[in-house]
């Protein structure tokens, strides 16, 4: 049944003066905000964008239910990068241009955050990120970037200590091109030799369908530890290429690239066998990892889908204590909440009620304290190291 309301001239009067009187203040009191994900929804970050994006909607939808941001709903956009920087800023363009948001979450590729941002900071859209290339944090985005992703520098340093902890004494490194190639190689070649080590590398060509070339030049300088650096796609064949060659020493790869999606691509269980992964390690056993948990529906959501989780209830709490919806107002106010020295709180609802009390907050999610430095690096984080057993992750230490 359709329920008919009847408006009196007097009051239709009323409220038509007030719209002209103010008509930017009813406009802005009326209008969504816009926020977007901008996730590899394909591609070979395929794997865990649309989770990411998913996390980041279930924060939209909360907030949206206690009342939204300053008395506004938000609206959240969704598009893939396509793990492209191409089609990356494409849609970048697209959400800028014609769906007018105020910031941006979740890319995920090196390369497309490259690209993307100078986008974003000439528009002045606010850009959180998952990405660890070092020369990202480099670039002069102005304020206009967070990531809360370790940069290479920290993780790399890290895969460099386990190595070692593994008694390695000759390391190979086999990395596609990427924009933290370079920085790869000089952090391991400074690394590695503190700890008895030896460090050699190539590149290699990701779009191959075969690496038994450069295979057989890795084995040919004996290594123990060949760390495989590359993404889903190519780590499967270069799995497979090593384990017909015969190697027998100790592999390691990030867990962006080996992981279940690999593991089932591969289909023989010896070809993976006794992998080690690495990836820095979310807030496991916290209420915030809990929510994420129960937002995703998955037991063990992985950290780009915690840290999207986090860069919602960042910005979020962000425009409500500046009282603005822009991407400067984020830019100028995200420390606030994240590191202001308040009341600890782990979600957008909880904080934007806080805020409106009239407190300080200090926002620690699902990946763990959101700290950044001046340049919008994340000051530090635990990471996780586990070993592929019988075709299943175990835990080797997160510390």
């Amino acid at each position: 049944m359709t329920t008919k309301f009847r408006i009196g001239r007097r009051a239709a009067l009323a409220g038509s003066v007030a719209a002209l009187a103010s008509p930017a203040v009813v406009r802005a009191q009326a209008d969504p905000i816009k926020l977007a994900t901008l996730t590899p929804l394909t591609g070979a970050g395929g794997p865990y964008g649309p989770v990411m994006a998913k996390a980041a909607a279930s924060v939209v939808e909360a907030v949206n239910k206690a009342g939204g941001v300053n008395g506004r709903r938000i609206v959240l956009v969704s598009e893939d990068d396509q793990t492209s920087p191409e089609a990356g800023v494409r849609a970048a363009r697209k959400l800028i241009d014609v769906d007018k948001v105020s910031a941006i979450m979740g890319t995920w590729a090196s390369s497309v955050t490259t690209a993307v941002a100078p986008l974003c900071w000439e528009s002045k859209t606010f850009l959180c990120t998952v990405s660890g290339a070092d020369s990202i944090t480099l670039l002069p985005h102005q304020g206009f970037l967070v990531r809360t992703q370790p940069n290479s520098k920290l993780q790399v340093t890290r895969v460099g200590e386990f190595i070692l902890s593994l008694g390695a004494k000759k390391v190979f490194t086999m990395i596609p091109q990427t924009p933290f190639t370079q920085s790869t190689f000089d952090i391991l070649n400074a690394v590695l030799p503190k700890g008895g080590a030896t460090h050699q590398s190539l590149i290699y060509d990701d779009k191959k369908t075969t690496y038994r070339t450069e295979v057989d030049q890795a084995l040919r300088t004996s290594p123990d530890v060949i760390l495989a650096n590359g993404y889903t796609p190519d780590s499967v064949v270069l799995l497979k290429d090593l384990y017909r060659a015969g190697f027998k020493g100790k592999i390691l790869g990030f867990a962006y690239s080996i992981n279940q999606k690999l593991v089932d691509q591969v289909g023989q269980s010896e070809v993976v066998e006794g992998v080690y992964t690495f990836a820095p390690a979310s807030a496991e056993g916290s209420t915030a990892y809990e929510k994420v948990k129960a937002a995703v529906g998955m037991a063990n959501p992985d950290p780009y889908t915690c840290q999207v989780y986090d860069h919602a209830n960042m910005v979020l709490m962000a425009m409500a204590i500046a009282k603005d919806s822009s991407g400067t107002a984020i830019k100028d106010n995200i420390r606030k909440v994240t590191q202001g020295g308040g009341k600890t709180v782990d979600n957008a609802v909880d904080g934007i009620k806080a805020i409106a009390a009239g407190e300080k907050i200090d926002y620690t999610g699902a990946s763990g304290p959101c700290d950044f430095d001046e340049r919008g690096d994340i000051l530090d984080c635990k990471f996780r190291y586990e070993q592929i057993k019988a075709g299943k992750f175990t835990v080797v230490k997160i510390a």
